[in-house]
């Protein structure tokens, strides 16, 4: 690995409440199934932007391959530090996003429904 994926990346890492959430730049994974079709992508709205992604109004790849599940993602103070982490996390090698997924998410469990159930 080339150090970019490493725990001392956590230090950067805020863990908003889910008030907060909506306010803050994001980096997030989406997959099609555990072990599935992988996506990275960054926002200004979390809980917006996957919204848009499950209900398939965003076209294009993730709607093209079924990827609606948010396995991952970390939350930013700076849209411009969210943009580099997102460039980075797509050079990785799958093997490496996997990784960062088990270590935040070992179920892969959609991480939507902490959100959907806050309404």
């Amino acid at each position: 690995m080339d150090g970019n994926c490493t725990s001392s990346d956590d230090a950067r890492i805020s863990k908003p409440d889910f008030s907060d959430i909506e306010r803050k730049p994001a980096v997030y994974i989406l997959a099609s199934k555990r072990n599935g079709t992988l996506y990275v992508g960054v926002t200004s709205n979390l809980i917006k932007r996957v919204w848009e992604h499950k209900s398939d109004l965003v076209g294009g790849f993730t709607r093209k391959y079924g990827v609606h599940r948010l396995v991952y993602y970390e939350i930013f103070d700076a849209m411009p530090e969210a943009i580099s982490r997102e460039k980075q996390m797509k050079r990785w090698h799958r093997a490496w996003k996997l990784r960062v997924i088990e270590e935040m998410n070992p179920t892969w469990r959609d991480l939507w429904e902490d959100f959907d159930a806050g309404d």
